[in-house]
């Protein structure tokens, strides 16, 4: 509601609930405010104080806000066996009887997100709602579209999707993803590693061991500059294939010494095919850490010179011989030290 007003039962209605409402075809009816319309909603307020007793008491801890919608709908479905007080039926007895006289919903769906069209500042982030979120960095300057729901925001450039974010909470807080600055970091490797979105990597588990494992192999050989691009080479494979299979590229190309993208993504395509999952699908910024189910030690990096050789027919000539070569070893070398002179020492 946008405003309750002073007396009865009318209410300045908020846009997009006027919307709602025209969509799906509904009426409202608004209760009395204050102490007078106590009375009115007793029912609703009874079942919320009986369903936060029995089954939010003590106040359950979950790692997520998905987790906890989870449990709620485990506990709705327990409460269609009850029965309210001495009913004869249950609660999914009577909606049964109740559903074919509800108003069947439209075919398409209602967005209740919010449009808004923030402009990306010069550190690749926008600005939504006193939070900021981070974006492809290509997009700085430009205006884009976000549709902010209630639990998450998705960011558009025209019509393609380029970020989505679980909405934040708190004022002033951030959500960086490394994946939005990688080509930055590409042209300017050393900024990555005192960078904040590398920090926040590693500590929400995005930048694992084995990242860092390659980044140090890849150092010895090539130094700062070119272990962090070669590293920022690999990161990118998380655009187009699975996390867990990059994940287990990467042992596997260690595992022989190897910190090449091309090796790593051959071997994170051998994984892909060992789960059975085919060409895996692209996904937006997530560079994540799922746990990897393809060991190291099920993928060995295959030789091309030996996959060549074993379709050639086999070779029946001898083998090379340096023998007549050996020859030259045994005949004395000629004497090449310098002869005095006999006539010069008679005639002195």
């Amino acid at each position: 509601m946008t405003k309750v007003l002073f007396r009865g039962r009318a209410r300045v209605e908020n846009p997009r609930w006027r919307l709602f409402r025209s969509h799906y075809r509904c009426e409202a009816f608004y209760c009395e405010r204050g102490i007078e319309g106590a009375h009115e909603k007793g029912g609703v307020e009874g079942q919320i104080g009986y369903f936060r007793r029995n089954y939010l008491s003590p106040v359950p801890e979950v790692d997520s806000l998905a987790e906890l919608n989870a449990r709620i709908e485990h506990f709705e479905q327990l409460e269609d066996g009850r029965r309210i007080g001495a009913r004869l039926r249950t609660i999914a007895q009577n909606f049964a009887i109740e559903a074919p006289l509800l108003r069947t919903l439209p075919d398409d769906h209602f967005s209740t997100a919010l449009l808004l069209t923030p402009r990306v500042d010069r550190y690749g982030q926008i600005t939504v709602r006193c939070c900021r979120y981070s974006v492809p960095i290509h997009l700085i300057g430009r205006t884009v579209r976000v549709m902010l729901h209630a639990s998450q925001l998705i960011i558009y450039d025209r019509h393609h999707e380029i970020a989505r974010h679980e909405r934040l909470a708190g004022k002033g807080t951030e959500t960086i993803v490394l994946d939005h600055y990688l080509e930055a970091l590409m042209r300017k490797p050393g900024a990555l590693a005192e960078s904040v979105a590398l920090e926040v990597a590693r500590a929400g588990g995005a930048f694992t061991d084995a990242h860092d494992a390659l980044w140090s192999a890849a150092r010895r050989s090539l130094g700062e500059p070119g272990a962090t691009r070669a590293l920022i080479e690999v990161l990118l494979l998380h655009r187009t294939m699975d996390d867990a299979d990059v994940i287990a590229g990467i042992r596997a190309a260690l595992s022989v010494g190897s910190f090449a993208a091309d090796v790593i993504a051959v071997e994170a395509r051998k994984a892909a095919d060992a789960r059975g999952t085919g060409r895996p699908t692209p996904g937006i910024a997530r560079l994540s850490a799922p746990a990897t189910t393809v060991t190291a030690q099920s993928l060995q990096v295959s030789s091309l010179t030996r996959k060549r050789l074993a379709d050639l027919p086999p070779d029946t000539r001898p083998l090379p011989s340096v023998d007549a070569y050996d020859q030259l070893l045994r005949r004395p070398a000629p004497n090449t030290c310098h002869q005095p002179d006999t006539h010069q020492e008679s005639a002195s």
